[in-house]
């Protein structure tokens, strides 16, 4: 039993939902989310202007996100404004039911076939983030992860160790531009916080990497060594596979004490999100295969970062996957965000402080 003041409840993003995590004054270190300041609606069109005077184009959806929206529907606004027609849209099946809720009428959206790669007419939206193993997940990198195995391969080779190393530009990712440099292809690289764009920029993948600057210039903080950690993703579209959400774990790892303890919050609707991590689930993958491939397996690089980072400290999970499927990957299992706290003070000690991330795919803590 603990008491005390407390403090307004802090939400936090889990799946389509935000969930309350019932922290005390006492306990609580500091809430961190990220910063940077949002561009103007005006600022917006004219970044996209050359994408819409241009010849018609399709637009493939990467991922969605709240960003991703906002870039979508200034595109069809000014389409809308200079009498052009507007764009198709493309984009994975599992996202195209949530797409078409915010796209007007008379627009029309399909699912992007494997093979597309070679239209020329093809524009590409994503969000950046950090990435364990590329340092930062662009278009590019989402890329070479969809259609790029053989070139996975060598990525994953040229990995700087087997701890993730986000924000750091490396061989790794010059193996993603030189496979996004294959295409004629366009892009629209987002960088964005909570509550808004902060920056975009248009043009081949392999070039809008550059905006990743102006991303390290809000996201990085310096926060120093932490017994214990709450970590949310942030936003549905980085917490809806276990594969995706790990990444914002890489972000806070190294700012977390050996021996502490890291708490993740993530929903994880479509289960592992990886077949490395379901192989090893089922007891089809040994981790020996880890260290020195010869084929890729789609998410081998977070199996690698997961048995690696775990040597220093430990992972509890609230998500909705099976108890099961956490203990095979020796982390704790915990079935809400009001067990939480308790779980903390139970094992840490009832002054334990806690420091909580409210936007992990979107922050790099050192």
């Amino acid at each position: 039993m603990y008491c005390g003041s407390t403090v307004p409840e802090i939400w936090l993003n889990y799946g389509i939902t935000d969930v309350v995590l019932d922290i005390h004054a006492e306990n609580l270190d500091q809430n961190i989310d990220s910063e940077g300041k949002i561009l103007e609606d005006s600022t917006i069109q004219e970044k996209l202007d050359p994408i819409v005077t241009s010849k018609p184009n399709e637009i493939v959806v990467l991922h969605d996100s709240r960003a991703n929206r906002k870039v979508l529907s200034t595109l069809f606004l000014m389409c809308e404004q200079k009498s052009k027609p507007f764009p198709q849209i493309l984009a994975d099946k599992h996202i195209i039911n949530i797409l078409k809720q915010g796209l007007p009428e008379g627009s029309s959206i399909s699912e992007f076939g494997d093979s597309d790669l070679s239209n020329p007419n093809l524009v590409f939206i994503g969000e950046m983030e950090f990435d364990g193993l590329f340092g930062f997940e662009t278009i590019a990198t989402r890329l070479i992860k969809k259609f790029g195995k053989d070139q996975m391969l060598s990525a994953y080779s040229k990995r700087k160790e087997n701890i993730p190393s986000p924000g750091h530009i490396g061989e790794t990712i010059q193996e993603a531009k030189k496979f996004a440099d294959n295409f004629e292809i366009q892009g629209i690289e987002i960088v964005a916080n909570s509550k808004g764009v902060v920056d975009l920029e248009v043009g081949h993948p392999a070039s809008t990497i550059s905006i990743s600057k102006s991303f390290e210039g809000f996201a990085i903080k310096e926060v120093g060594q932490h017994k214990t950690m709450v970590i949310s993703t942030g936003k549905n579209a980085s917490n809806n596979s276990l594969g995706k959400s790990l990444s914002s774990l890489w972000n806070c790892s190294s700012a977390i004490k050996n021996d502490g303890l890291a708490v993740l919050l993530a929903e994880c609707k479509n289960g592992t999100g990886s077949q490395a991590l379901q192989n090893f689930i089922e007891g089809r993958f040994s981790l020996e295969r880890l260290k020195n491939p010869t084929k890729y397996v789609d998410g081998m690089e977070d199996l690698l970062f997961l048995t690696e980072i775990q040597k220093k400290f430990q992972i509890a999970l609230v998500s909705i996957l099976p108890e099961f499927y956490t203990k095979k990957l020796n982390m704790i299992s915990l079935d809400s965000a009001k067990r939480v706290m308790d779980y903390i003070l139970k094992t840490q000690g009832p002054r334990q402080k806690v420091l909580v991330v409210s936007d992990g795919a979107r922050l790099l803590l050192k």
